[in-house]
């Protein structure tokens, strides 16, 4: 029997039957992925074969090839993986500059891992309703910045309801995975965007300007226009896995485009003579914050761990 894994509980799994039951399932002890090392073989989003139980429950047998997939490393287990979800069409990634605050350096490591496995992103800069003029400058400064190298950015208040119909447009017969820190609004929105789903939402803690979780697991959800919702828990940091050295610069699309024209084929932009990509930061064509975060990703490599400040 095959089915959809919709939601994950850390031990047990949702699967939505191809004939629509909704059965709950185990994987068998020994199920492990070939050639992943993580805390999850099986995501939200997969596809699987199942085989039922006289219980009623089953066990999940085989997982078929997937589309691609968000994977990070797993923030208290530095050799494995944690992976988001599968099968994506899209990644919205939820975003506020304040109340709490999300680093460029975050948004740019997730932008990163979702280069890797080919998932197209969308930037939500949410709460525009509580900001000052300063941040709204800075948020708009973050969307010329994100919009030039080609990701899609939307001004949107899940509070108000400014630029939820956008969105909802966007959701319609794709399946798209929503992740962000905690306290971002990632809950708020999801409920504007399916009324009556009524997923939870906390208060952000005003002492640490950061949120706290309220997801505790991937779950699926149907939106009108034939199109899927993946929430998953709220993110402090995003330790990016198995990335080589030299494959960082390819999942930032501007520097990529820039490391054509380096003195050398193998030019990681540090110290190297003739980099193109390091004139092209000092002369402003490439960003500050962008190299940044490529340099951070760079230190994650040699130092091999995961780095919890991002």
């Amino acid at each position: 029997m095959k089915g959809l894994v919709i939601k994950n509980t850390g031990s047990w799994y949702q699967v939505k039957t191809d004939d629509g039951q909704l059965v709950e399932c185990k994987i068998k002890g020994n199920f492990r992925l070939k050639g992943i090392r993580s805390t999850n073989p099986v995501a939200v989003g997969d596809r699987v074969q199942i085989i039922l139980n006289q219980e009623g429950t089953a066990f999940i047998s085989e997982i078929e090839d997937r589309k691609n997939y968000i994977i990070r490393r797993s923030s208290n287990l530095s050799k494995q993986s944690h992976i988001l979800a599968a099968n994506l069409d899209q990644c919205m990634l939820v975003v506020t500059v304040n109340y709490p605050e999300t680093s460029t350096t975050f948004i740019d490591r997730f932008l990163a891992s979702a280069e890797a496995y080919r998932v197209p992103v969308k930037i939500l800069f949410n709460k525009v309703d509580a900001y000052d003029e300063d941040e709204l400058h800075y948020l708009d400064s973050l969307i010329t910045l994100y919009t030039q190298i080609g990701y899609p950015c939307f001004k949107i208040s899940a509070l108000t309801g400014e630029g939820v119909d956008a969105i909802r447009e966007e959701l319609k017969g794709r399946v798209t995975l929503f992740s962000g820190h905690s306290g971002v609004g990632k809950s708020t929105l999801i409920n504007a965007l399916v009324p009556g789903l009524e997923v939870k939402t906390a208060e952000i803690s005003a002492y640490h300007n950061k949120g706290m979780h309220t997801t505790t697991f991937s779950e699926m959800f149907p939106v009108p226009g034939n199109g899927y919702i993946i929430d998953t828990p709220g993110i402090k940091g995003f330790g990016t896995f198995d990335m080589e050295e030299e494959e960082i610069g390819h999942y930032f699309p501007e520097i990529f485009k820039t490391s054509a024209d380096c003195k050398y084929g193998n030019c990681t932009h540090r110290q190297e003579p003739g980099c193109a990509v390091r004139k092209a930061v000092e002369e402003h064509y490439i960003s500050e914050s962008r190299y940044t975060s490529y340099l951070s990703m760079l230190e994650d490599k040699e130092e091999g761990k995961y780095r919890a400040a991002y």
